[in-house]
């Protein structure tokens, strides 16, 4: 999905927004995200999953075409883990796929439970 196909959707589902808003709401999210990782932070989306940076050692490298050995400097790449329940939901859509069947999502607590 690309991020106008994004704001599409969330355009189509709530549709007493206008688009330029959604527009400015996506922007916003990403934009904040990018400034926490370029600050260090780690972001954590409960549910989903969780941005963080890591730190890439100096290493030598190959140059593809001719073979001559390149030093690559140190670099910061952002990290991306997902969340439980997005792991766990995309397992079910897999095994759902495939034809196993799946277990039912098992049932809250009732109050004598908790």
């Amino acid at each position: 999905m690309t991020k106008s196909e994004l704001i599409a959707r969330l355009a189509a589902r709530n549709p007493h927004l206008y688009q330029r808003d959604v527009e400015r709401i996506v922007a916003t999210v990403f934009d904040e995200i990018s400034k926490a990782l370029a600050h260090g932070d780690r972001v954590e989306l409960r549910g989903f999953g969780a941005f963080s940076v890591k730190k890439r050692d100096p290493r030598t490298g190959r140059n593809p075409r001719t073979g001559e050995q390149v030093a690559v400097a140190s670099k910061r790449v952002p990290y991306f883990k997902t969340g439980k329940d997005l792991r766990d939901r995309l397992n079910k859509e897999a095994a759902r796929a495939a034809g196993f069947a799946v277990a039912a999502d098992p049932a809250p607590p009732t109050d004598n439970e908790k």
